[in-house]
C-alpha cells in the first residue's frame, strides 16, 4: 500500500477540482480502507456540483471529496473486521461494495432498526479531506468506511462496471420496494428512465408486477426500459402534455389508473403528475428529487379521498445492498447492465464526467482508477 493516494478535492459549486495526493489512512478497528477501481457519478453528485443543495449544511468541511456509488477492492481491515455483512471470510485483495453512509448506532431511528433514517449518519461527500480519514468520498484512489459500514463480497461474474451500481441506485430502488410492496399483477408506473428507472423496472418485473410503463424523453432509455422489463413505454417527446401522459396511463390500465407509481425522475414536478396517475387505494413511491428544495401544489383530498398511500424512502437497510447484490448476479446473464456502464473516465478527467453526468445520457459516466 502507497503512503499516498490521489483525490479529486472538491472546493465548493463553481470551483472545480483539484487533483491531489493525501496521506493514506490506517483503517478504523471497525471498519476498512477500500482501494476504488470504479466510481459512478450519480446524480446526487452533480447536484453537490452545481450548488443545487448546500454541502455545509449537511456536515461538509471544503475541500472534500464527491462520489459515492462505487465497487473496490479491500486494501486493508480494521483489527476487529474479519468478513462481511453476510458472514462471508474477507480479506485483503477481496473485491466489494459496501454502504456509502454510516450510521451512528445509538439515536431513536437506529434503535428502532432503522438506520437509514438515522439523523446523525456519516456519509460519503460530507466530511473533509483536509484531515484524517481524509478519503471521505470514492472520486480517489481510496475510501474509508468507519465502523457499522455495510460490506458485501463480490459475487464471481459480476464485473465491477456493474457492481459499482449496486450500493447507490439498485440498493435505494430495492429498499424503496421493501417498504412499498409490488402485489402480484400489479400496475407499475416508473418516472424516468436513468440508472434508477431501469433498476426499478427490472425489480417491479421480478416482484410480480404485471405492467410497468415507463416515462422518460430520452428514446435510447426507454428503447433500454423494454429490454429491463418494460411492458409499454410514454415518451415526452411525442406526447409533450401532462394530461395526455395521465390520460395514457388509464387507457393502459383499464381506465383504473396504475397501483404503484414510483418518481425517480429527479424533478419535483413529477410528483404531481405522477399522484394523478394512481388509481384508487393505489401508492405512490418518491426517492429520485433529492437535490431540489422546489415545492409543488398538492391536494390532500386527492390522497384522503382515494386512499393513496404517499412514501418517500432515502438511503437502505443494510439488506437492501445484499438483496441488490444477490439480484445482478441473478440476472448477469438475462438483463443488459453493461448497457448502463459508459466507458470510464480516468480521475484526472473528472471535470468531463461530471459534464457527461450532467447531460443525462443513457449510461452512468464513471471513473475508473486504475
Amino acid at each position: 500500500m502507497s503512503d499516498v493516494g490521489r483525490a479529486a478535492l472538491f472546493h465548493g459549486p463553481g470551483a472545480g477540482f483539484e487533483l491531489a495526493e493525501l496521506p493514506v489512512p490506517e483503517p478504523h478497528p471497525d471498519g476498512a480502507l477500500i482501494r476504488i477501481t470504479r466510481a459512478n457519478v450519480c446524480g446526487s453528485d452533480v447536484h453537490a456540483w452545481l450548488g443545487h443543495f448546500d454541502m455545509t449544511r449537511m456536515g461538509a468541511t471544503f475541500p472534500t471529496i464527491l462520489g459515492h456509488e462505487a465497487a473496490g477492492v479491500v486494501s486493508a481491515l480494521g483489527a476487529n473486521v474479519t468478513s462481511d455483512v453476510n458472514g462471508s471470510p474477507l480479506s485483503v485483495g477481496d473485491r466489494v461494495t459496501f454502504s456509502y453512509y454510516q450510521p451512528c448506532g445509538h439515536c431513536r431511528s437506529c434503535m428502532k432498526g432503522r438506520p437509514h433514517a438515522c439523523v446523525r449518519q456519516t456519509m460519503a461527500m460530507f466530511g473533509t479531506a483536509a484531515k484524517p480519514p481524509h478519503f471521505v468520498g470514492v472520486f480517489g484512489d481510496y475510501f474509508s468506511l468507519g465502523p457499522r459500514s455495510t460490506i458485501v463480497k463480490a459475487p464471481e461474474g459480476v464485473p465491477d462496471s456493474v457492481l459499482a451500481g449496486a450500493n447507490c441506485a439498485l440498493a435505494q430502488v430495492v429498499s424503496g420496494f421493501d417498504e412499498i410492496v409490488v402485489e402480484h399483477g400489479d400496475a407499475v408506473v416508473v418516472q424516468g428512465a436513468g440508472g434508477l428507472g431501469l433498476y426499478a423496472t427490472a425489480v417491479a418485473r421480478e416482484r410480480g408486477a404485471g405492467q410497468v410503463i415507463v416515462i422518460d424523453g430520452n428514446e435510447e432509455r426507454l428503447k433500454l426500459a423494454e429490454a429491463f422489463g418494460a411492458t409499454a413505454t410514454i415518451s415526452m417527446r411525442e406526447t409533450p402534455e401532462s394530461r395526455d401522459r395521465i390520460r395514457r396511463v388509464r387507457q393502459l390500465t383499464e381506465s383504473w389508473g396504475a397501483d404503484l407509481v414510483v418518481e425517480v425522475a429527479g424533478v419535483p414536478q413529477a410528483v404531481t403528475e405522477g399522484l394523478a396517475m394512481v388509481g384508487a387505494h393505489g401508492k405512490y413511491l418518491t426517492m429520485g428529487a433529492v437535490g431540489s428544495t422546489e415545492t409543488i401544489p398538492l391536494a390532500p383530498s386527492r390522497l384522503i379521498l382515494g386512499n393513496i398511500q404517499m412514501r418517500g424512502v432515502g438511503f437502505y437497510r443494510p439488506q437492501a445492498l445484499v438483496r441488490g447484490v444477490d439480484f445482478l448476479a441473478r440476472n448477469i446473464d438475462r438483463l443488459p447492465f453493461e448497457a448502463l456502464a459508459a466507458d470510464p473516465y480516468p480521475l484526472e478527467q473528472i471535470a468531463e464526467a461530471m459534464e457527461a453526468a450532467r447531460a443525462q445520457g443513457v449510461a452512468r459516466p464513471s471513473l475508473t482508477m486504475v
